[in-house]
């Protein structure tokens, strides 16, 4: 068969099969009388061959090592191309995700653009400095990647970075309160209360939603900066989640001042003061936690909590009797 006619039926031009034979890939088998080349059947079966290896992504010199060393095993090439895929698979979606957040910002004019491209470069920075610089220059500056802060701020270990970063997420507004929420359900502790201490920052209804939706969360410390949170926000929904921290020891201190600023009113201080009463009578309660819930009463005004307090004085257990009397002290001094 003509080389013409192997190109028709193969789909191979005759060029790409002169250029096999260039390379020593693909040899004719014979010549006809008047020297044009002639292709046997084996031949246009290599050919094949030929094109199902590129079809793999293997280079020419690697298909002919492939077809003509007998002791060439294909599971290491197999396993270098899977490796090679890989990586270039994770480029092009590290280009395209990059593309999307400068699409995303709205760049007005190319200068834009390269601002938004540096600042993409400095978050990612093996340098804590330039990663710190970069959120601290970005609010109000250029147009910010709201994504890419998310992203930065979730992965983030150093502090002093974590904290510019979620200054500079609050001040992006609230476009990226969905985003932190989807952290809340991350497999990585770390990665979840970062989430959660970030949303703690951001303004807004809807980042109260979502703490108020973290309260319920599975993580102690996700529940925990939740509350202290909405707490501080006035949020009486966090009251049950507080009185357990004080019981539990974790961040005790903050938890009852939290509930001292709740306590804002006499119907929300009566609930504070009956549920650290109830906490305190319960049967599994035990020593350190009832005088850490006797403690927590004396910054909560009102009735309710005084009679908890004359009452507690009287306690069987000394060491809340005795922190009971030394309160009810404090509280006839004001």
């Amino acid at each position: 068969m003509l080389i013409g006619e192997v190109a028709r039926r193969s789909g191979v031009s005759a060029r790409m099969l002169r250029h096999y034979e260039s390379l020593g890939l693909l040899r004719p088998s014979g010549r006809t009388g008047s020297g044009y080349r002639e292709y046997s059947g084996d031949d246009i079966r290599r050919i094949f061959h030929i094109e199902s290896l590129r079809s793999l992504g293997l280079s020419l010199r690697e298909i002919g090592r492939a077809l003509d060393d007998p002791g060439f095993t294909p599971s290491a090439l197999v396993d270098d191309l899977i490796r090679q895929r890989q990586e270039l698979i994770a480029a092009e979606t590290e280009l395209l995700t990059r593309l999307r957040r400068i699409d995303a910002a709205e760049p007005a004019d190319w200068e834009d653009v390269l601002q938004v491209v540096a600042f993409l470069q400095a978050l990612g920075s093996k340098s804590a400095a330039a990663r710190q610089r970069a959120a601290l220059s970005s609010a109000g500056v250029i147009p910010v990647p709201v994504e890419a802060l998310v992203e930065a701020v979730l992965r983030e270990t150093e502090p002093n970075v974590a904290g510019a970063l979620r200054w500079a997420l609050a001040r992006s507004g609230d476009g990226g309160t969905a985003l932190l929420a989807e952290g809340l359900g991350s497999p990585v502790a770390a990665v979840r209360e970062r989430a959660v201490q970030s949303l703690a920052e951001m303004p807004g209804d809807e980042a109260d939603a979502r703490l108020r939706d973290a309260l319920a969360s599975p993580d102690v410390v996700v529940r925990g900066h939740a509350a202290l949170a909405l707490g501080t926000r006035g949020v009486a929904d966090a009251i049950p989640v507080l009185i357990g921290m004080i019981v539990a020891g974790r961040n005790d201190t903050d938890a009852a001042d939290a509930l001292s600023m709740l306590a804002s009113d006499t119907a929300t201080a009566d609930r504070i003061a009956t549920g650290l009463v109830d906490r305190l009578t319960h049967d599994t309660t035990e020593g350190p936690a009832r005088v850490r819930l006797t403690q927590a009463l004396a910054d909560i005004p009102g009735s309710t909590a005084s009679c908890a307090l004359v009452e507690l004085s009287h306690d069987a257990d000394r060491a809340v009797a005795l922190t009971a009397a030394y309160l009810l002290q404090l509280r006839d001094a004001r």
